[in-house]
């Protein structure tokens, strides 16, 4: 018998997330297209972050969005 994979998921706010990885895309030297599909997302997921138009972001996301800029983005899940 296989294993079955569970996806446990949680809500927490972080204000001013969007605007952080914006910030850190313009002080970045690619675009934001290579920043998203380095992130495994599309440019215009990755635009609608950063405007925090976006209500769940996958922790998957944000940690594929943190390798492609280079960064921590501090967001830390407690379990």
């Amino acid at each position: 018998m296989g294993l079955t994979l569970m996806r446990v998921t949680f809500s927490k706010e972080f204000p001013g997330l969007g605007e952080k990885i914006k910030a850190l895309r313009k002080a970045s030297t690619k675009s934001v297209t290579e920043l998203a599909a380095s992130a495994g997302i599309s440019a215009n997921h990755w635009s609608r972050i950063e405007r925090e138009k976006v209500q769940d972001l996958p922790i998957e996301t944000l940690r594929g969005i943190e390798k492609a800029l280079g960064t921590e983005l501090g967001v830390e899940v407690e379990v």
